[in-house]
């Protein structure tokens, strides 16, 4: 039977990098932030929720939109465009998909780019609710190591990397018995947002069936 867990933290961001960059969002841009204001005023867009952001590389600068009611944020610059969502979970995933949308039309049409590629990312702090979180770890130690110290292992952390995936496991640094996982995966440009929604929730399935957990029902 699966360990119950409790998801007290969850974080999810997605960014679309342009195909190829354009400075007039970085230099000419204010008919692009009145546009995506108007966007989001069905979430209660505010002057102050509006952050210009013009330290560090040009890569890192742009217009930052927060949505705080939604714990949402969307940034965007001369080479892409960003979301990111605080105490996500799937059940507001059409609405996450929603802001996005909104935002990335108003970027697309004013701004001339296509989406090159959407560099996901879902972190979650997973508190087990009778097991050890380490437990729930240990069978992901490689056993070369852990033979070479007596038991019992205290803590383990696991990265794996594919060209266009990457699984992190961990301790969490944040909450008391929690593993913390981080699922990364980028999708084609030419990826609709169903497709991408219907990759990570199986991606997240598939990592919970081998952790062996379960997220209690509240």
């Amino acid at each position: 039977m699966p360990h119950p867990i409790t998801i007290p933290i969850a974080l999810f961001e997605v960014m679309i990098e342009y195909t190829r960059p354009n400075m007039k969002l970085l230099v000419d841009r204010a008919k692009v932030v009145d546009r995506l204001f108007e966007a989001f005023s069905p979430w209660n867009m505010k002057i102050d929720d509006v952050e210009v952001i013009n330290e560090g590389k040009p890569s890192d600068q742009g217009v930052k939109f927060k949505i705080p009611k939604k714990r949402t944020s969307f940034m965007f610059g001369a080479g892409s465009c960003k979301l990111n969502r605080d105490a996500a979970d799937w059940p507001s995933a059409e609405e996450t998909i929603a802001i996005l949308a909104a935002g990335w039309d108003v970027i697309a049409e004013l701004g001339e780019v296509t989406p090159g590629a959407y560099k996901t990312g879902i972190a979650m702090h997973l508190q087990p609710k009778t097991t050890p979180f380490v437990d729930i770890l240990k069978p992901f130690a490689p056993p070369q190591l852990v033979r070479l110290e007596p038991p019992p292992v205290k803590a383990v952390a696991t990265v794996v990397k594919w060209d266009k995936r990457r699984i992190t496991l961990d301790g969490s640094g944040q909450l008391a018995n929690a593993v913390f996982v981080r699922l990364e995966r980028e999708f084609e440009g030419s990826a609709s947002y169903s497709e991408i929604a219907e990759q990570l929730r199986a991606d997240e399935t598939e990592l919970f069936a081998l952790l062996d957990v379960a997220e209690e029902e509240q």
